[in-house]
């Protein structure tokens, strides 16, 4: 376990499991190493029938600014490490019990397509979506090609997964891939509170129907496989090199 992915259960909201990205120095970037924390704590809390219901957290102003670059022009190098990242994918597709956000700040690229697949995500009014993958000369993932229409329409899920335009809370919430805009102040609260009334419903109800509102789980995980062929086709590209090359170059 990484010690950028924490791990709680609170004691005020038992049955609910916390994960937490806690890398603020890097604005909660995500490593291969905190893709498989997470993917593995989501596994682990599918089997324990003391989890309830799973919640994604960030640190104050920053949920995630996606992919660590860095990070990332390793997996180019030697692409079976994108296992860490499709097991993460996968952990978000199979998992079978209630699956809460509250995001707060800056959600770039997985930080926006990961609450694609929640149940519930509350925002602050200070959060910012945005997918910049045409930006960065790869394409869609997470199953968010296949998520984004289905829960925005198309002339949304273009605008946010092709045009790289960023969404405010506001127009998150009216886009249908966040239920509410609370306070930061509130935001962990309002989140628990909401996984908790889920997990007081009735249980066999509660999952099945679920299970119902989610659809077909193997249509999500094959997009997700595809997205990933053609991500780390275009990350090899020379388009890519050329971008990455100029981003390192300027930070230097």
């Amino acid at each position: 376990m990484t010690e950028d992915i924490k791990l709680e259960r609170p004691a005020s909201h038992p049955g609910i499991l916390v994960i937490r990205m806690h890398r603020p120095d890097k604005k909660n970037a995500i490593t291969r190493a905190m893709y498989r924390a997470m993917a593995d704590a989501l596994d682990a809390a599918n089997a324990d029938e003391a989890v309830k219901a799973a919640v994604i957290f960030g640190v104050p102003g920053i949920f995630s600014s996606g992919n660590d670059l860095a990070d990332f022009m390793e997996i180019a190098k030697n692409p079976p490490e994108s296992a860490h990242v499709l097991a993460f994918l996968h952990a978000l597709a199979n998992f079978e019990k209630p699956l809460l956000s509250g995001v707060d700040g800056i959600a770039i690229g997985i930080g926006t397509t990961m609450n694609f697949h929640c149940d519930m995500t509350f925002t602050t009014p200070r959060t910012v979506f945005r997918t910049p993958f045409t930006d960065l000369a790869v394409v869609p993932e997470a199953a968010s090609s296949l998520l984004g229409p289905r829960i925005m329409g198309h002339q949304r899920a273009f605008a946010m997964l092709v045009g790289g335009i960023g969404f405010s809370a506001e127009q998150a919430r009216e886009a249908g891939i966040v239920w509410s805009v609370v306070d930061e102040d509130e935001l962990e609260a309002a989140t628990l509170k909401a996984a908790s009334h889920l997990i007081n419903r009735p249980r066999q109800s509660l999952m099945l129907s679920r299970k119902l509102v989610k659809g077909d789980r193997a249509e999500i995980l094959s997009c997700m496989d595809e997205e990933m062929v053609l991500f780390m086709e275009r990350l090899r590209s020379d388009e890519a090199a050329a971008l990455y090359k100029a981003f390192f170059e300027k930070k230097r």
